[in-house]
């Protein structure tokens, strides 16, 4: 069994209580995900089955969309509405202001890792620390957030909805913080939605109860996307059957040799067949093709 499956996580589930249920519905324990979710939030949230899992750390589309809910005049320590509550003051944001504020989060920017996450300092997760009661220093990350659009803003409520597209790495609970900071009156994330990741869509997810039933009548695998699926946008190349034996025994494949070259980034390696080797890239100072993963080890 392998292939991926883009899956709608809910709410109260982290992501590997998604991965835990799905070993016992599916009976596999080779399971892998892309993305952490906090247990709030929901969406999407993509598994690699069996060999599949090679791919989890080479995903060549790593940008994400979301739908946050706000509200603004409360922080708490988790930046969420599930934390506990550090200051709460009345607020009177207009969406006017509001919109100037979300012009000074777009593009390239410095973060903070929020205490309650998943980052490791010295080997061990950041909310094992804020559980401990403890703060420590983290460094600063650059993420980019490429577009935050308001979906809906309640000025008697004092609450927003925001989409927001942006690249690996950005804590969407942060961000609003940090526009709570800058609007002077705080601001916690009450809801959240991945829409997209991976290269995946919320229309392409499933429930964890449509796969129940896609168990029960034998359909599971056929529903499974192939590997290639990840990779469609990257250039091609490919191999003769005498050098994808050379490839598959690690045998470095000099470029100019072959009349390759000039291109940047990962590459797609096939066969002749059609079938996805692995990923390189082509280093044309050393004049070979370098293996990144490979992906299909099938003779």
């Amino acid at each position: 069994m392998t292939g991926i499956l883009p899956v709608k996580k809910p709410a109260g589930f982290t992501s590997f209580d998604v991965i835990g249920k799905l070993r016992g519905v599916t009976k596999t324990r080779k399971i892998g995900h892309s993305g952490t979710l906090d247990p709030m939030a929901t969406g999407v949230l993509p598994l690699f089955f069996g060999g599949a899992t090679k791919c989890c750390d080479i995903l060549p589309n790593e940008d994400k969309r979301y739908v946050a809910d706000i509200k603004f005049g409360i922080v708490t320590d988790t930046q969420d509405t599930t934390g506990r509550v550090l200051n709460e003051c009345e607020s009177s944001v207009t969406e006017e202001e509001f919109k100037a504020v979300i012009s000074g989060f777009i593009g390239k920017q410095m973060q903070t890792p929020p205490m309650y996450s998943a980052v490791k300092i010295n080997g061990r997760p950041l909310y094992d620390l804020a559980r401990e009661g403890k703060v420590v220093e983290r460094a600063q990350k650059e993420i980019e957030v490429y577009e935050i659009n308001i979906l809906g803003f309640d000025e008697h409520a004092q609450t927003a909805r925001i989409e927001v597209f942006c690249g690996k790495g950005t804590f969407i609970r942060t961000l609003i913080n940090d526009m709570g900071e800058k609007l002077g009156c705080g601001a916690s994330m009450s809801a959240l939605e991945r829409t997209m990741a991976a290269g995946f869509d919320i229309s392409e997810c499933y429930t964890i109860s449509e796969i129940e039933e896609m168990m029960k009548d034998g359909t599971f695998e056929e529903k499974l996307m192939p590997i290639e699926r990840l990779f469609e946008g990257l250039p091609r190349l490919v191999l003769s059957d005498f050098d994808k034996r050379l490839y598959r025994s690690g045998v470095p494949l000099e470029l100019q040799k072959r009349g390759w070259g000039g291109i940047e980034g990962n590459i797609a390696v096939f066969d002749e067949g059609g079938m996805l080797l692995g990923i390189s890239v082509m280093d044309d100072e050393a004049n070979e093709l370098k293996l990144k993963k490979m992906l299909n080890t099938d003779k």
